[in-house]
């Protein structure tokens, strides 16, 4: 058996999951690389990522390059004397980091790999209608998610699932991964194979203004499965027209159903329970909203002390 020294990098609460299932199996894991703290909040207060701070409840020393290249990093980097390095949600390395080790620089990727490379493949696995993801260790190359593949499992999407629901999941099968990954190594019997040269994948881009807002011509099942890929985080937009004002909001819950109708395609059709959006083949009840500045409530809270006028619509 290997004796292995673990350097784990990420930053956001997924990558937490997989660090503590790390400590909870007794990994030797000799230090932390994570995003430098950044300021946020109204008070814009710098805050420490969600690694961080569970790294600094455990004791585990921390590092937080904001340049990977930097010579003082890459020497505190070398002195913890690590022999594998596991990297969750985190950014992309330069060869001098991830060749240190000697056993080489592994990545979780929550995808089947060659499947949806990129920096968002839960929200996009639930947005494109997928039945199935999973999780996918690889070691980490020159190019971003092509390294040779480790291990992988599969779960089934549910038809309700949102982007939490599937990402709490995934950590949990991710943490699993990472271990089995790790058992692999420290015995000697891990055979690596190279990903499959597919042009027809499907990627994983960032997610942004532009793809994040709601296009009200698809059809009813498309748009749910698009809020629903993006709640919580970061929250499906639109641009609500009401009363000669036009407000962005954010959608995080909804229902469809299919029905024929004659109504304009964004129409608001609104009665004293429901708001429900006219679309190609049905509506879109909208059951959890945010408008500018207020706190996300549910579609009757909102009802209670907002007025839309005749003829407002979602654009």
């Amino acid at each position: 058996m290997r004796d292995l020294s673990i350097v784990f990098m990420g930053t956001p609460g997924f990558a937490v999951g997989i660090l503590k299932k790390l400590l909870e199996e007794g990994k030797n894991v000799v230090g932390v690389v994570t995003a430098p703290d950044k300021p946020a909040g109204r008070g814009r207060q710098h805050r420490a990522s969600a690694v961080k701070e569970y790294a600094l409840s455990k004791n585990v020393k921390i590092l937080q390059p904001t340049n990977l290249k930097d010579e003082h990093f890459l020497n505190d980097l070398k002195a913890l004397n690590a022999n594998l390095q596991i990297v969750v949600a985190f950014r992309m390395l330069p060869k001098v980091v991830w060749e240190m080790p000697e056993y080489g620089t592994f990545n979780l990727h929550a995808s089947l790999l060659p499947e949806y490379r990129g920096a968002a493949p839960i929200n996009w696995a639930i947005i494109n209608k997928e039945s199935v993801t999973g999780v996918t260790t690889f070691f980490i190359d020159e190019k971003i998610d092509t390294g040779n593949i480790i291990q992988s499992k599969e779960i089934e999407i549910a038809k309700d699932e949102t982007f939490g629901t599937l990402h709490d999941k995934l950590m949990k099968l991710g943490s699993s991964l990472v271990i089995d990954t790790v058992t692999l190594i420290e015995k000697g019997d891990l055979k690596a194979h190279v990903q499959p040269e597919n042009s027809g994948c499907k990627e994983a881009p960032k997610l942004n203004s532009e793809n994040t807002r709601i296009d009200w011509s698809q059809n009813a099942e498309t748009i749910d499965a698009f809020i629903r890929g993006l709640s919580p985080y970061p929250g499906s937009w639109t641009a609500l027209q009401n009363n000669g004002e036009e407000l962005k909001v954010k959608i995080f819950r909804s229902r469809y159903e299919n029905e024929e109708h004659n109504a304009e395609i964004g129409l608001l059709i609104v009665d004293k329970k429901t708001v429900k959006v006219a679309v190609k083949n049905g509506f879109i009840h909208i059951e959890e909203i945010q408008l500018p500045g207020k706190r996300k409530m549910g579609i009757s809270d909102l009802l209670n002390g907002y007025t839309f006028r005749s003829g407002s619509k979602m654009s």
